[in-house]
């Protein structure tokens, strides 16, 4: 599948600076049920990913995907960089034999399985997985509807308000027990922050 260069820079643009930007709530989330990293690590990661912007954007998108995938891994710290350069690397692999916007969906649950596989977790688990499983279900069983866009978009702000009343039984707020409970969980914020970005920027250019 080929997208157009300056469509996909525009996309991967606005995903990294949202992240960037999103820095301090991610830290804020973080430093309550966490080890207070995960906005660094992420404005990190994507800070790396904006520096190969035009490298990433004159990719095909299999390709662009795995090198934003790669470059995570290398750049964002703690649990997230493994989790995220996974799904995008997966995403990547994926696209190698699927296309866009047909295959979507599929495109989507290679990535998601492979945050379940390195992550070793599932959803329920106050992680982001209970972003990214509400949003696989609602590209499933929403494909080619005029406004998946928008059905995307609040399936991923509502389970993002699901988390708070989760105890968490993964990663490190997995310690503090019932003392998670009542609290975002930062990275299930931050997939919603990746998925409203992507949304927004496609949403624009419609």
């Amino acid at each position: 599948m080929s997208l157009q260069p300056e469509t996909l820079k525009t996309l991967v643009r606005a995903a990294a600076e949202q992240m960037i930007a999103s820095a301090p709530e991610l830290t804020a989330l973080d430093q309550a049920i966490g080890d207070g990293d995960h906005g660094a690590n992420m404005k990190r990661g994507f800070e790396a990913v904006l520096g190969k912007l035009d490298t990433i954007s004159a990719q095909p998108i299999d390709q662009a995907l795995k090198t934003i995938g790669k470059t995570l891994v290398m750049t964002v710290g703690g649990a997230s960089g493994p989790l995220y350069g996974s799904f995008f690397m997966a995403a990547g692999d994926a696209l190698a034999s699927k296309r866009l916007p047909d295959d979507l969906a599929d495109v989507f649950c290679c990535a998601v399985g492979a945050v379940v596989s390195r992550g070793r977790s599932r959803p329920g688990e106050k992680t982001m997985l209970d972003v990214l499983f509400p949003v696989l279900q609602t590209l499933m069983a929403e494909a080619g509807q005029p406004d998946l866009i928008d059905k995307v978009r609040t399936t991923a702000s509502e389970a993002v308000a699901r988390t708070v009343p989760m105890q968490a039984t993964k990663g490190r707020a997995a310690f503090l027990g019932a003392r998670s409970i009542g609290h975002v969980d930062p990275g299930a914020r931050s997939s919603c922050l990746l998925v409203h970005a992507v949304c927004n920027t496609l949403e624009a250019r419609l």
